[in-house]
Order: C-alpha cells, then sequence, then structure tokens
C-alpha cells in the first residue's frame, strides 16, 4: 500500500476518493434513518437502500457510454452529477415526501454505478498491474475507515439539525471530488472508444465475463451470496428493534463497529489477494458473511459486535479482490462496460433479495431469516474456494486473445468495405 500512495497520480486521486467516499459514508444509513423516522416503518426504511440498488438494471448501458469517454473528464462530470442530484433532498419536509428521497436515492445508485466504472478504468490506466491490488486495497481501506464516523455523524446530523445540512455536506464532498481530480495529468490519449453500435457494445461486458472462467465463477458465487444478503439491510431494523430493543438509530453504532472490522479487513485485503489470489479473497470475504449472519439470529448485544466485526471485515476482501480480478482479467478499452455488467450481476440479485428481505422481516421472524442467509453465503464462498486456482497467487493479468474482443463500429464498417470490393 505504501508503495502506491508514494506516486503523485495516485495521491491525488485517493485524496479525490476520499472526499467523495466522505460523502457517500454520510449518506449510507441517514436517508434510511431518515424514512424510518417520517413512517415508522422497517421495510420502508430498508426499501431505501432497495432504491439506490435497482438501477443497477440499467448498467450495460451506462458501461457503454462510459467506455466512449475519456476516464479522467468523466470522472469530473460524474461527481458533478452526483452533487446536483442530491439538490432534491432539501425539499423534503414529511411522510408526504418520502417518495422524493426513494427517488433521489435511484438517481444516485445511478451516479455510483457511473462512478465506480469510471474510477476502475482510470486506476487500470493509471497504474501498473502489480499496484492494482494494493490500490483497490487503500481505497477500500479508507471507505471501511469512513464507516467509523460517517455513518454515526450522518445520523448525528440529521438528528441534530435535519437532513438539509446532510445534504448539503454530501453535495461538497462530490464537488470536492471533481476539482481535485481537475488537477490530475493522465496521457489518456483517445477515449477508450465503445463503438457507436449500440446493440453490439451493449452486449460486450456481459460477453467478456461470460468468456473468461474466472470471471464467471467469481460472478456465479458473488451472484448467489448477494441473493440472500440484501436481506440483512431490513433484518438489521428488526434486530435493533426487537432483538435488543433499542431504537432506529441504534443501528448506526453497529454499523460504526462494522466500519472496524471494514478497517482490519482493508488493510490485509492487499495481502490476502497477494497470498491467495483474487479467487481466494473473494471466496475468503463472503464465507465470513455466513458465521456473522448466524451470530445475529442470536440477539445478544456483546455476540450482535463479533458478527458486525466480521462482517465488515468481509467486505473489503469481496470487494478488493472482485475489483482487482476485473481490472487485471479485461481490455482497458471494455473496462467500463465490463464493470457496470459485473456490478449488476452482483447488485441485481442483491436488489432481489433487499426487496424481499424488506417484504419477508414482516411475515418470518427475523432470526430464521438470519440464519437462512449464513447457511447460503458459507455455501457460495465454498463454491468461490473451489475455483481459486483459476487465479493462483502472483499471476500477473490474463492475456485476452485479440480475435475475440467484441467488434466496435469502425471494425464492423471496414469489413463492410472490404466485402463490397
Amino acid at each position: 500500500m505504501r508503495t502506491v500512495l508514494r506516486r503523485p497520480d495516485f495521491r491525488l486521486l485517493f485524496a479525490a476518493m476520499v472526499a467523495s467516499m466522505a460523502a457517500e459514508s454520510i449518506l449510507l444509513l441517514a436517508p434510511a434513518v431518515w424514512v424510518k423516522d417520517l413512517t415508522g416503518s422497517d421495510g420502508m426504511a430498508g426499501a431505501t437502500v432497495f432504491a439506490v440498488i435497482a438501477p443497477m438494471a440499467l448498467a450495460p448501458l451506462v458501461g457503454w457510454v462510459v467506455d466512449r469517454y475519456r476516464r479522467r473528464p468523466f470522472f469530473i462530470v460524474a461527481n458533478l452529477t452526483a452533487a446536483v442530484l442530491l439538490g432534491p433532498l432539501l425539499t423534503v419536509r414529511d411522510r408526504d415526501d418520502v417518495w422524493v428521497i426513494y427517488l433521489v436515492a435511484g438517481l444516485y445508485g445511478l451516479s455510483s454505478i457511473t462512478v465506480a466504472a469510471v474510477l476502475n478504468g482510470l486506476i487500470r490506466q493509471m497504474l501498473p498491474p502489480d499496484l492494482l491490488g494494493d490500490a483497490n486495497g487503500a481505497l477500500q481501506t479508507v471507505r471501511q475507515g469512513l464507516r467509523l464516523i460517517g455513518p454515526l455523524a450522518g445520523a448525528g446530523i440529521y438528528a441534530a439539525v435535519g437532513g438539509w445540512l446532510l445534504t448539503v455536506l454530501a453535495m461538497g464532498g462530490f464537488l470536492a471530488a471533481a476539482a481535485v481530480v481537475g488537477l490530475l495529468r493522465v496521457d489518456e490519449g483517445v477515449s477508450p472508444g465503445a463503438g457507436r453500435h449500440l446493440t453490439t457494445g451493449l452486449g460486450a461486458g456481459l460477453r467478456h465475463l461470460a468468456r473468461e472462467a474466472a470471471l464467471r465463477r467469481a460472478l456465479v458465487g458473488y451472484g448467489l451470496g448477494s441473493l440472500v444478503m440484501g436481506f440483512t439491510e431490513s433484518l438489521i431494523f428488526a434486530y435493533v428493534d426487537q432483538g435488543l430493543g433499542r431504537d432506529a438509530a441504534f443501528v448506526a453504532v453497529l454499523v460504526l463497529v462494522q466500519g472496524i472490522g471494514g478497517l482490519i479487513g482493508g488493510l490485509f485485503s492487499a495481502a490476502v489477494v497477494r497470498r491467495l489470489g483474487e479467487l481466494g479473497a473473494l471466496a475468503a470475504g463472503v464465507t465470513f458473511f455466513g458465521p456473522a449472519a448466524l451470530a445475529l439470529a442470536y440477539p445478544r448485544l456483546w455476540l450482535g459486535v463479533v458478527a458486525l466485526l466480521l462482517a465488515g471485515v468481509s467486505l473489503p476482501l469481496t470487494m478488493v479482490g472482485l475489483h482487482t480480478l476485473v481490472q487485471r482479467r479485461t481490455p482497458p478499452g471494455l473496462l467500463g462496460r465490463v464493470t457496470a455488467a459485473s456490478r449488476a450481476l452482483v447488485s441485481g440479485p442483491q436488489a432481489v433479495s433487499i426487496g424481499g428481505g424488506a417484504l419477508l422481516v414482516g411475515v418470518f421472524d427475523y432470526r430464521l431469516l438470519f440464519a437462512l442467509v449464513g447457511v447460503i453465503t458459507m455455501a457460495a464462498g465454498l463454491y468461490l474456494w473451489r475455483g481459486r486456482g483459476l487465479t493462483p497467487p502472483g499471476a500477473g493479468p490474463a492475456r485476452v486473445p485479440g480475435p475475440r474482443r467484441p467488434l466496435d463500429d469502425e471494425m464492423l464498417a471496414t469489413i463492410q468495405r472490404r466485402r463490397a470490393r
């Protein structure tokens, strides 16, 4: 991690991401608490997270757009757009305005897909392959570290002042990120070029994911885990309310504990990738979520603290393993589409599970649902672990054979001209 932070270009990007992730962290929990406060419903609070993830259905289109433009200017525009999209939250006053929170959450989710797709390409462009894991680990460490103060600060600001100040601070974070990246100098040359043919370009990311064995296994395994991981977004409110007998704001304390685990996981994630390979790190992260969920089925505060620590460790291992795998196994011109498609294939099941969790928590005992989450995520982790040989430790980026790349419009036009002769 120290090696990558010595690079001036990455330090600028790192500073921009700190500002952007700080904005994200204070918004991580507060909108759900806001909805819970306005409606009194655990299900409607959990549905706020569903609204953020639902736009993943548009990920292939987002990736196609991202691959058509240079990464740095697109990153700036994406962060400026994120700041503007938060503006309508300043109009929320009572229960009748909950739809505004849902609308902004959906638009913000679409923006986050765009930023993630651009960021992956920008990191790949700036750094050699052997530093990708360290870069992803550094960013995940900060992301998880911000969970120590961000969600609690966001909930505290909301409780003390209201949602308007929270919104203004988050907008400022995204504006700062855009300004800092404006100072970054990257030799991008021409845009990566996704081609102008929409139908050809949209499916290119999915085709690459289907052909590449390691990516295919990663997304099948992680997608299986995501089918139930999303339950916890609603279950945690029931756990706090019914199990611990505390109000919804106490969720912020548990998220703080999870942030400590995330900080630990982030610090060691790059080393785990080097030792176990990308799929091995992903498998460890998904597997760790299983015993954490099982522990939450028994409502005791000390056990909940242990469970949230373990769940926190799992998240950066999962993210660093997956992001590094995508970056190393994808040609630069496809990276926006592959990143967006991979997020859609993981977050699609997660969105379904968040929506399902919001419904099931009102029908079944939350403890039974936590037990189900634990069993399925451990099974998904075992599936990923058995495929770890596809990404042996220390392996460099796999070279994708040229003839199998998707054809863009310019290539198709050349072929048609030759045939016409």
